[in-house]
This record gives structure tokens, C-alpha cells and sequence, in this order.
């Protein structure tokens, strides 16, 4: 093979330089011409379409990057409001029970007060510290002890009565209630001022009214206060409402259930009556001594 044909084999055109040159004076007149005549304008629409997908993919990597770090960052800040508001919503229901009770006790307070004012009596606050452990017993020991209270003084709430000082301590009182299976209390009915006598059934919030005749002129819902005979319990004091009346002509009484107006095992504050007037007792019984002192001579002369 001569020196001409290896030459002509290894032949790669024109030089580098020329190539530039060429090229560089094609895209000039390329722009000149698409910026005065937008030739290419429909060829720029395809190409921008072909590589939009690719200008996607591209751009995908910083997006997917940036949404990761938004959503930890917001699951975080997400957590730790969801434990603020968690603390926060704890501390501001055990406020609003602290308030709910502040507010109760207020209202018992000023019932008490307008209680206070209309029997216009003395009386005495008791708050109540114990309840009596044999559920047979319905009594509670309040705070005021020798100094304070005797026993028989009437107790009552903001609402109506509630029992009697029954036993007096050093420091302490037992207060039985009136649901207390031993306890009796006359009373009348405020609607015909009809008189009788209602006893405690040894249930919790449950009255019974004894010896009420078949036909007596009871009601369902009729309200019963007490009568103040006696002189243990002052007069007008709501003590129960009838809630239930069994009329059968074989017994010659009724069965009648009542409920206490007061909620005898829920108060926490009490008052104890005290300066009520004592009656002078029934005829027979305070002066039989004396009597019988007197009778003792006559039988004697004879």
C-alpha cells in the first residue's frame, strides 16, 4: 500500500477549528433569524415537550428531599403540641373540677346563709369529717364536740333537715339521720297541713310514712315539712316528698314511701340548730313523782 492511500484512509475531514467556526456562525444566524422571523419557534414547542418529562425527573430528587424533611419536621412539631395540648388540657380539667366544686360550695353556702336568715335562729356550722362504717346505721360525726353542741339539737342543710345530734364527744358529734331506722320526726303535709309522723326505713334515701289512714288525703309528689310538735324540730323545716302510696282496703293503713328533700348522705357542710324553746313536758310525766308523793298520804288517812 503506497504513502497516497494511507493518507487518504486516515483523512478526518476538517479541522477542529473550521468546525468551530462553522458552527459558531450557524447558531448566529440561527438566532438572527428566529428572533426576527420566530422560524423555529414551532421546533423550541416540540423540544420543550420531548425533555419536559426529563426536566421533571430531574427536579424530582430536591422535591421528594424537602417533602421528607417537612413531614418529619412537622410529625415532630405535631407530637410535641399533641403532648402540650395533652398536659394542658389535664391541667385545665382538674381547674375547671376545682372551679365546678368552688362553685357548688358557694351555691351551699348562700342557701345555707338564706337558711340562716329565715329561721333566724342560732345556729352553728358543722362540716362533716366521718360516716358511720356499719351500713345499718345512717349517722356521720361532724366537727363540733362538748363546747359547741348538745345532744337532741336538730340538723339540718341548705335544703331542709337532716337529722339530730344524737351522742356529744370531747372533740366530735354523732349526727343520726333521718333515714336511720330508729329515728322519727312529725311532720305535716304542706298542702292540708294533714299532720302525722314519718320514720326512717333503714335505706338510703328512703322515708316511710306509718300509720297514714286508708284514706287519708295523700298525694304522690306532695311535700312534707316539720309540724314542730315536740319541740326537738322547728316548724316549717321540708323533711320528704311522697313518692309512692299503696291504698289496699284488707289493712286499715296505707303504705306510703317518701324521699328526703336533702341529700342526707352527700352534704359536707351542716348546721346544728341550737336556743330552741323547750316545751314543758306532757302532764303525767314530769310531775308522776310528785303526784305520787301526794296520793301516798290520802291512802294512808284511809
Amino acid at each position: 500500500m503506497d504513502h497516497t492511500s494511507s493518507v487518504k484512509f486516515f483523512n478526518r475531514g476538517p479541522s477542529p477549528v473550521v468546525r468551530l467556526v462553522f458552527f459558531t456562525l450557524l447558531s448566529l444566524l440561527l438566532l438572527v433569524v428566529d428572533s426576527r422571523h420566530q422560524y423555529l419557534e414551532s421546533t423550541r414547542n416540540v423540544l420543550s415537550t420531548v425533555i419536559y418529562p426529563l426536566q421533571r425527573l430531574t427536579a424530582l430528587p430536591p422535591i421528594l428531599w424537602r417533602g421528607a424533611d417537612d413531614f418529619f419536621t412537622s410529625h415532630a412539631r405535631l407530637e410535641s403540641d399533641n403532648s402540650t395540648l395533652r398536659m394542658q388540657h389535664s391541667e385545665d380539667g382538674a381547674r375547671l373540677v376545682k372551679l365546678e366544686g368552688l362553685e357548688a360550695e358557694n351555691t351551699l353556702l348562700r342557701n345555707m346563709l338564706g337558711m340562716r336568715q329565715r329561721l333566724d335562729l342560732p345556729m352553728k356550722v358543722a362540716e362533716v369529717l366521718y360516716t358511720e362504717r356499719d351500713p345499718s346505721r345512717h349517722m356521720v360525726l361532724v366537727n363540733l364536740g362538748q363546747a359547741d353542741v348538745q345532744p337532741g339539737e336538730a340538723v339540718l342543710d341548705s335544703t331542709g333537715l337532716v337529722g339530730q345530734v344524737t351522742r356529744v364527744h370531747p372533740m366530735l358529734s354523732e349526727v343520726t339521720l333521718i333515714t336511720d331506722k330508729d329515728r322519727e320526726v312529725p311532720v305535716q303535709v304542706v298542702r292540708n297541713g294533714l299532720r302525722m309522723i314519718v320514720f326512717g326505713s333503714g335505706k338510703s334515701n328512703e322515708l316511710e310514712l306509718r300509720y297514714a289512714p286508708i284514706n287519708a288525703d295523700l298525694k304522690e309528689g306532695d311535700v312534707l315539712e316539720t309540724s314542730g310538735l315536740g319541740g326537738t324540730y322547728p316548724p316549717g323545716l321540708p323533711v320528704a316528698r311522697v313518692t309512692h302510696i299503696e291504698r289496699d282496703p284488707v289493712y286499715a293503713f296505707a303504705h306510703v314511701q317518701c324521699e328526703p328533700v336533702t341529700g342526707v348522705n352527700s352534704q359536707h357542710w351542716l348546721f346544728i340548730l341550737a336556743g330552741l324553746q323547750k316545751l314543758p313536758p306532757r302532764p303525767g310525766e314530769g310531775e308522776e313523782g310528785s303526784h305520787g308523793k301526794a296520793h301516798k298520804p290520802a291512802r294512808s288517812a284511809r
